[in-house]
């Protein structure tokens, strides 16, 4: 990852905003998404596009890394593949549900493959089921998913 090519990304977008923004004093993430370059060529050009406006992830692998949720306000650079990157979004809005209560404007949101929940729980349960073995989980109808929606606040 060229932590020098992502921080002029972030310098870009706050090179938009006025001086005294407090924003200017935030911190920000830069990551992928999905678990191969290949898909995170494809969900990155989703969030980009704004197709993608929701993404969630297993509450057991916070759980596992000891990592603090994602909360309303968190800036995160988007990278492709490659670690480039694609745009900054916002979360907005973060709840934690079981995966069989996601429901279908969650599932179309995410924007993934025709934006159906039945498309979406065949995607999630496949991808779950790479995942979570490296924490020693196995997926579960009613397995905690870590639900946010986010915004694209600069391309």
């Amino acid at each position: 990852m060229s932590v020098d090519r992502i921080e002029a990304y972030w310098q870009s977008y706050l090179n938009t905003l006025p001086v005294n923004s407090p924003i200017h004093e935030e911190k920000y993430e830069a990551e992928r998404f999905g678990d191969s370059t290949q898909l995170a060529n494809e969900l990155g050009t989703l969030v980009a596009n704004e197709t993608k406006t929701a993404t969630c992830s297993a509450l057991w692998e916070y759980e596992a890394e000891g990592s603090s949720l994602p909360k309303v306000g968190k800036k995160l650079i988007v990278l492709d593949g490659d670690d480039n990157p694609l745009c900054i979004i916002e979360t907005i809005e973060v709840e934690v549900r079981p995966y069989d209560e996601v429901d279908d404007r969650f599932a179309y949101e995410e924007g993934e493959g025709d934006r159906s929940l039945k498309y979406w729980r065949e995607a999630h349960w496949n991808f779950f089921s790479r995942t979570l073995p490296n924490i020693g989980r196995e997926p579960a109808p009613d397995m905690p998913l870590v639900c946010e929606r986010f915004r694209v606040i600069h391309k």
